[in-house]
């Protein structure tokens, strides 16, 4: 009998994994997708956890928030990395495929907005910001500025910097019809650093020491401080994210698709470590405010 059950116990162990045993469970390959903003840090924790753990693989690829979280509902993915939450949407679409996503708050992000080198704009308010990205503002002799019309550059709506901006900075509000989006925060740095009229936004890790960039200072109002991200020795100011005096501003996620174990709740535990948020400093984002 006792072999028998152990026949049956095989069989329903081959038989889990030929109909889709969830992503989660193959502990020692984890695969990561999703945010393009996240991308480099994913890519460098990934390295560093892979040095002291070769038994673990992990493979880590962008496309955009959106994508990796059609890939953790899909199952196509271990974890899906997030520049923004989770829609309840999107929870509802993972449940109904038999997923129930865990989110972890990995770092912070300072949403950076950037002009080229050549502006004469070194700050503006959220309302401008709000104004110029949904067509009410065109030129920007309307905000201080040279008498030419605003260029404006975004990111892909499957974006979660896309999605914050649209919710954070134009309430929701869509945006001007001839904003041009573009594939990664790469490709706003290479546009307006070529363009004098034009300007963009992103994680401002990415536009640190960009030749041809100006990353402005953001008043969260009229009467407001203008704060940049950016500090005079050209790092990251962690204690304007921190305290919120810089008002643009965000987590970063990273979503299993269940309560996570094995190797990849060893891996977002290493993450979670003062070791793993030291890397996010070495690469230029802001880590965890410590408890």
């Amino acid at each position: 009998m006792n072999r028998i059950m152990k026949v049956i116990a095989a069989l329903a162990a081959v038989l889990n994994l030929s109909m889709g045993t969830p992503a989660a469970i193959a502990a020692e390959n984890i695969t990561v997708k999703g945010s393009d903003t996240i991308l480099v840090l994913g890519q460098k924790w990934a390295e560093e956890y892979m040095k002291q753990h070769p038994d673990v693989s992990i493979q880590v690829t962008g496309g955009g928030s959106g994508v990796g979280i059609a890939a953790l509902i899909n199952g196509t993915t271990t974890i899906a990395n997030a520049s923004r939450q989770i829609k309840t949407s999107e929870v509802e679409k993972a449940q109904k495929a038999g997923y129930y996503p865990a989110e972890f708050a990995v770092a912070l992000d300072t949403l950076a907005v950037i002009v080229n080198a050549q502006s004469p704009i070194k700050e503006l308010t959220v309302k401008q910001l709000m104004g110029i990205y949904t067509g009410k503002i065109n030129n920007w002799k309307e905000v201080g500025g040279d008498n030419q019309m605003i260029i404006r550059y975004g990111r892909e709506s499957s974006s979660g910097t896309y999605q914050f901006f649209k919710e954070f900075i134009l309430k929701n509000q869509d945006f001007s019809a001839d904003c041009q989006t573009l594939q990664g925060t790469s490709a706003v740095t290479n546009a307006v650093s070529k363009d004098p009229a034009g300007i963009g936004y992103g994680g401002a890790a990415y536009f640190l020491n960009q030749a041809g960039l100006k990353i402005i200072s953001v008043k969260a109002n009229d009467k407001a401080e203008a704060i940049n991200p950016v500090k005079a020795d050209g790092k990251l100011d962690y204690e304007a994210a921190w305290t919120k005096r810089y008002p643009i501003w965000r987590y970063l996620y990273m979503y299993t698709g269940f309560k996570p174990r094995g190797a990849v709740k060893a891996y977002l535990d290493w993450i979670l470590s003062p070791e793993g948020q030291k890397i996010i400093e070495d690469v230029g984002y802001i880590p965890l405010p410590k408890k």
